[in-house]
Parts: structure tokens; sequence; C-alpha cells
């Protein structure tokens, strides 16, 4: 009896990041082969300028790849419209919200515009997949209040909520923690860990939080200035990974508590 095999949402396949130039391409990462899975929550880690928003912005085509492949539901990235592709990936990017005047409904109705008709009209559909999505990340009682109302907690919840509401295959989110407090943060990477099961959608983001990410992710991508890891948290500590991220002049990482230390 065959086992059963999880389709894998996004992979890639020899994959090269960076910059060009005239003169020259400015590598920051190659020879990169991962596969995310349908329901995991995946965390990408790696050092200050290691290169984490470079293949954020690759894997979701808003940055050219170097040579390589990204591919989603087994289809090249680059090969997707802009619609398709919103139709497959929502994105939750670290740039300042411009339109705090909205209120929280109207902002995470803004998920459902890859399906809406040209003036923008809520179908009943339309309108279930948002109390849904204000539902999943428990919201539904500040679904009148302005933005700019809100602390940075609740406006992660309701830019989380936003990209539910577009009911994409993968979310992929750039440093969701952000400016919170350690409460915040713990609470935001359970929230996510909780949908990526509860929705069987594959959530990948990048983080600082390396020792929280171990906790709560199934797998996670380790940048190094060496190479691209992907594996389970286990793995990757037996593997010693963690422990080649930082220089250990003044942190360590601990393999049998699945953290890091300051040396004193």
């Amino acid at each position: 009896m065959k086992g059963n095999k999880k389709h894998i949402i996004l992979k890639t396949e020899h994959l090269s990041i960076g910059y060009r130039s005239k003169s020259e391409n400015h590598v920051v990462s190659k020879d990169i082969n991962i596969a995310l899975n349908e329901g995991e929550l995946v965390g990408l880690v790696g050092g200050n300028g290691i290169g984490k928003s470079t293949m954020l912005r690759t894997l979701t085509n808003t940055q050219e790849a170097l040579s390589g492949q990204v591919f989603i539901n087994d289809k090249a990235v680059n090969t997707y419209g802009a619609l398709e592709l919103a139709q497959v990936l929502s994105i939750v990017f670290t740039e300042k919200l411009t339109s705090k005047n909205l209120s929280v409904f109207e902002l995470v109705a803004l998920g459902r515009q890859p399906y809406t008709n040209w003036i923008g009209t809520l179908s009943d559909l339309d309108l279930e997949k948002v109390t849904h999505a204000l539902q999943l990340t428990n919201i539904e009682s500040l679904k009148d209040k302005k933005c700019f109302e809100l602390s940075d907690g609740q406006l992660q919840k309701v830019m989380i909520s936003r990209a539910l509401a577009q009911d994409t295959h993968l979310i992929i989110l750039d440093e969701p923690t952000t400016h919170l407090d350690m409460y915040y943060k713990a609470y935001t990477l359970k929230l996510l860990q909780k949908l990526a099961k509860e929705t069987g959608k594959t959530i990948l983001f990048s983080s600082h939080e390396i020792d929280l990410a171990i906790q709560l992710c199934d797998k996670m991508i380790v940048m190094t200035p060496e190479h691209v890891v992907s594996d389970s948290p286990c793995n990757l500590i037996q593997q010693g990974v963690f422990s080649t991220l930082f220089p250990d002049d003044l942190i360590q990482f601990d393999a049998s508590t699945g953290s890091f230390r300051v040396n004193k």
C-alpha cells in the first residue's frame, strides 16, 4: 500500500538569486533546491544581509532569477499572468500601509480583488471568504474599526486575514514579527502554525526569530554564506546547521535546547 504523498506547492530547481548589472551579475546565493509541501509552515532564516528578502522577491517573481527556476503548483512562476499568480500566491510584505483610513473589513476585502469584476463588487462568495478570514484570525470584533486605530499586533493579523481572504495555495510573509513585542512575536507565529494546519495552505515566512521558528515550523530554509539548506528543524539541528549561522565569539547554538545563548 502506497503512503500518502503530499502535493508540492513551491519548489526551486538550481535557482540562483541576486542582482544584474551591465558589467556583471552579483550572486547572493546559488544552486538552491527546495520543495515546500501543502499545509506546511516554513521559516526562512539567516543572518542580517544574507539575502532573505532577495530570496522572497525571487520566489514571488517580483525580482528576476539569475538562473534556474521557481515553480508554484508545477508551473514556472515567470509564466504566470499577474491575475493568475494572484489566485495561487498571496504576499504580505513589510512596507508601510498607505490605506489606514480603510476599515478592517474593507482592507481584508481587498484580498478578493483577483476574483471580483472590474468595479470590485463583492459577491456572496467573496463576502463569505472575507468573513471566514476574519474568523480564522479571531478579529471579527475589529471589522468596523479603522486601521489607524489598531496596534501593530492587531494590524498584522489584519494583513494575514487579507492574505487568507485571497484564498491562495501559498502565502509568503516577509518578517511578519517586525515591530512586535515578544508576546506578539510568539502569538503571530503560533497563529501561522495554526492556520497552516487548519487551512492546508503552505505558509512561508522570513524571520530573525530563529528560536521560535525552530519550535513552531514543520520545515526551515536556512541561508548561510556558503549555501541554502532546507529540512525539518530536528534534522537541521542534528546536521549542525544552526551552529554555522553566526560567529561563536558572542553567541552559540545549544543543540540540546534548540536555542541560541550568549557566551558569558
